[in-house]
């Protein structure tokens, strides 16, 4: 049976049986409604990091020791001068008891002034001495604050621990991957809360102000973030309602599609939560996005029925002719866009997967839901067509202005001028930055509570939150090879030199100065010295909890601290640390890149470098096959996705011109633009080519095709576009970025298609004579 033949069989049985049709939908419908309720909010910190990158092979096999990038930390800071008073020790042990005790946090890491860890050592006649720096008997009183003040002196944690100006002290606590009275993987949004509820509340108050900063805290704050979206759906729910009403002067023929949209958008939530997925602040967004491109086809659906109700036809009859025309260019289209969002899969970060597997299940449902449910229903209508006769008459003259981009003259023009804007585009896409650009958390505005938490703590402490841990891996014991110490402090010495580097600590480093305390601090002798003995003793007043070596001393971290994480900055310091393994490594031991914070954005950076070009080959070779295969004709192939790619060069070019970078959160954009964008020359094409098969001229065919589908297409294109730009208000910055692309991408995507894509047509169908 050839492709005609069976959507005919598939015509013939939707429309002779549709009570039992929308019987199904509605026990399915029901199903997954019951399902999409029990949906939950996931966001996982393994989720965002490319869990089989080199780098974090390296950061999972010694978190353990050494630690995780998913820390948190808090600075306890009193408002009008110094912390050595009884208001802010009081302040601060609250802080640290309820930390250590929160579900999730590793105790052995939790680390502040009340830390038993937390030691100071001074050289004193018979050698060194030293103690906790908060004595197990502290009193707040004024002996016990100068104790504790000369203590933090003798410790050297000014500007870690303590910050510089004496203002504010840190707490800090890694956090473990599952919690550990469940079982589960760690509730990062509900840790968040806890930090929140039973730490900053609580304890700020009077002159004492909290400040947490870390991933958890972030995903918390993102989280409260999206709760927007709820607003921004109901807002682009109102506009879309108003547009398709103006385009369709009919109460009901609004409603349906947007129900059937919605539909779309429950059937996705429901298939998600029964797959065992849930929904995480970056693919909340997308039944937003589901919804929209419903709507787009539902718009299209309800043209191609008032078309045929113009001519005469019963509204089922014009639903059955509607459902036969568009079956194949809608399904193409929608197809594409499914196809399209699982070339993400290739991305080796658990949220892109996640957001792969969550739009691709909302635009394949619409299928079902606007192709085949939403003429069904309107089949049971009874439709004037009065009120449409006169739009088409209306809209005469636009098409036939519209229509001169397929002249020759005209279209020679538009073309050198697509040229000339694309090869400018290509030029400016070159500079794109792979990587975050600003300054504090690049999901959160600048002016966000959690982005002025981390510039207090940058601004007020002498370490940076923006650190790299290069693991060393060698013999057991090497912690008093001379030579192994060496070779590590020479990577220092030479990491501590490269721009964008602010300080850097590791074993040798500490052991120098206590070398050097042994002869009474001369400078002469900060060495790593050739003695073994010499090395044991210095070893002796570095324990494993300073997490400067394992317990083993096989595995030691050279700790990287960065002035900020831009772009940049990682990739200079990373080809420079590469270089520098690559001329220190020898058999006694082995540099590892790396873990930290840094570690995870360069691995996530180089992911995404990575998947960026096999991504655009992947959704571009989907679009390209079912172009081919939905219209038979390279022709008709090229002239769709040459529009297409001109736009996303451009929407890179916008991505340098915004400094915006190409991170995880905008890299799946340009796939969903491309996606979403070819519905617009699918649809145009689908009745050109007809047309161009009867004999008509590529102007001719363009003006019955602009009659046809022009106002569906223009419609859609532009409540897109209106719908994604009020994204533009939200607490989200890359919700706002991703907002000011798709905007670009789905208007210009549009006016691409009704302006190139002619153009092009009229060159590549010659006129028969």
């Amino acid at each position: 049976m050839n492709v005609d033949g069976l959507i005919n069989r598939l015509e013939i049985t939707v429309f002779r049986h549709r009570a039992f049709v929308l019987t199904i939908f509605a026990l399915l419908s029901a199903l997954l409604v019951f399902q999409a309720s029990q949906i939950k909010l996931d966001a996982a910190f393994t989720k965002n990091i490319p869990l089989n990158h080199e780098y974090m092979q390296t950061y999972l096999k010694h978190q353990e020791n050494f630690g995780g990038a998913n820390s948190v930390l808090i600075s306890v800071c009193h408002q009008e001068g110094d912390i050595f008073n009884k208001e802010f020790f009081t302040a601060l042990k609250g802080v640290h008891d309820q930390l250590f005790f929160i579900p999730g946090v590793n105790r052995t890491q939790v680390k502040s002034l009340f830390s038993p860890s937390t030691r100071f050592v001074e050289v004193v006649e018979d050698g060194f001495a030293g103690g906790p720096v908060v004595p197990a008997d502290f009193v707040a009183d004024d002996k016990g604050l100068a104790t504790v003040k000369a203590n933090i002196e003798k410790a050297g944690i000014v500007g870690r621990i303590v910050s510089d100006d004496y203002s504010c002290a840190m707490v800090k606590a890694i956090l473990m991957e599952r919690n550990p009275n469940t079982g589960e993987k760690l509730d990062s949004i509900a840790l968040a809360n806890i930090l929140e509820n039973d730490i900053r509340k609580p304890y700020e108050k009077g002159n004492i102000t909290v400040h947490i900063i870390g991933f958890t805290k972030m995903v918390g704050d993102v989280a409260d973030g999206a709760k927007g979206v709820v607003t921004f759906f109901a807002v682009a729910i109102a506009i879309t309602s108003i547009m398709v009403f103006l385009f369709s002067r009919s109460v009901l023929l609004t409603l349906l599609p947007i129900a059937c949209s919605l539909v779309a958008v429950v059937w996705q939530m429901g298939l998600l939560s029964s797959l065992g997925f849930g929904l995480d602040p970056m693919s909340i967004l997308v039944p937003f996005l589901v919804f929209a491109i419903g709507v787009s086809h539902g718009v299209q659906m309800i043209n191609a029925i008032g078309k045929h109700v113009e001519q005469g036809f019963t509204t089922k009859e014009a639903a059955q002719f509607s459902f036969r025309s568009l079956i194949i260019p809608g399904g193409a289209a929608l197809l594409s866009d499914t196809v399209g969002f699982i070339t993400l899969l290739s991305i080796d970060i658990g949220i892109i997967r996640e957001l792969a597997i969550t739009a691709s299940l909302g635009v394949a449902v619409i299928i079902f839901t606007n192709l085949l449910l939403l003429p069904v229903l309107i089949s049971f209508l009874k439709l004037d067509k009065s009120a449409r006769s006169q739009s088409k008459e209306a809209n005469t003259p636009l098409w036939q202005l519209m229509a001169s981009v397929s002249n020759r003259v005209v279209a020679s023009v538009i073309l050198v001028f697509t040229a000339i804007l694309f090869v400018a585009g290509f030029h400016y896409s070159k500079q794109l930055k792979i990587g975050e650009l600003h300054a504090g958390a690049p999901a959160l505005h600048e002016s966000s509570r959690y982005n002025q938490d981390t510039f207090l703590i940058t601004n007020r402490y002498a370490i940076s939150v923006d650190y790299m841990s290069v693991i060393v891996e060698t013999t057991a014991n090497a912690c008093t090879d001379a030579q192994v110490l060496k070779t590590m402090d020479a990577f220092q010495w030479q990491m501590e030199n490269v721009a964008g580097v602010q300080s850097a600590v590791s074993l040798p480093s500490v052991m120098k100065i206590i070398n050097a305390g042994y002869y009474e601090g001369n400078l002469k002798w900060r060495i790593i010295s050739p003695n073994q003995y010499a090395l044991a003793q210095a070893l002796s007043n570095v324990p494993s909890s300073t997490g400067l070596l394992n317990n083993e001393c096989s595995v030691m971290p050279v700790i990287l601290f960065l002035e900020d994480h831009k772009a940049e900055t990682i990739d200079r310091v990373i080809v420079k640390a590469k270089q520098a393994i690559s001329e220190l490594n020898n058999d006694d031991l082995t540099f590892n890149l790396a873990s930290g914070p840094i570690g995870v954005m360069a691995a996530t950076n180089e992911a995404v470098a990575e998947a960026q070009l096999p991504m655009m080959l992947y959704v571009y070779g989907a679009v390209i096959l079912l172009c081919f295969i939905s219209f038979r004709s390279v022709r008709a192939t090229i002239a769709v996705v040459v529009p297409l790619y001109v736009v996303s060069t451009l929407a890179q070019w916008l991505m340098t011109v915004l400094d915006i970078g190409l991170t995880v959160s905008t890299l799946p954009v340009i796939a969903l633009g491309v996606g979403i964008g070819v519905d617009y020359g699918i649809y145009i094409l689908s009745t050109m080519s007809i047309k161009l098969r009867e004999g008509m001229s590529a102007h001719q065919a363009y003006l019955a095709a602009l009659h046809e589908r022009g106002s569906a297409v223009l419609l859609t294109g532009f409540t897109l576009a209106i719908g994604v730009s009020t994204w533009f208000f939200s607490d989200l910055k890359f919700q706002v970025d991703m907002g000011v692309l798709l905007t670009f991408m789905f208007l210009v995507n549009m006016l691409a298609a009704v302006t190139v894509l002619p153009a092009l047509a009229c060159f590549l169908w010659r006129d028969k004579k």
